[in-house]
């Protein structure tokens, strides 16, 4: 029997499509923000600059870079968190068919003796 561990759920076809999903959300929400908080936020989080190299390159005061790091991630948190609000709502709607099937298993196990 094989043993499950994170390297093998970390390589699973299902956690790789996962992740190319969650790598494509996050470039669309990256590549949505205004320019000016897009420059700061590729500079600072994936080329690795300091707050002092990206100011010397944009030619900003570093509160400025702060600011608009700050600003960015506060942008991508906000829209990444109203997709997963979106995505959870479709996923877990209660409604119709679905509600009456749920309401019904939930009756048939309180009350075992009762047959619908």
């Amino acid at each position: 029997m094989e043993q499950v561990t994170d390297t093998n759920m970390d390589n699973a076809p299902d956690s790789s499509a996962e992740r190319k999903q969650m790598r494509g959300l996050l470039e669309a929400q990256i590549d949505a923000l205004p320019d000016l908080y897009r420059t700061v936020f590729m500079l600072r989080a994936v080329e690795e600059l300091s707050v002092e190299e990206t100011a010397a390159v944009l030619d900003l005061p570093p509160t400025t870079i702060r600011t608009r790091f700050f600003r960015a991630r506060s942008l991508l948190r906000e829209a990444l968190a109203q997709k997963m609000d979106v995505a959870c709502e479709d996923a877990f709607s209660f409604a119709g068919a679905r509600c009456d099937r749920i309401v019904a298993n939930v009756l048939a196990r309180l009350n075992p003796q009762e047959k619908p």
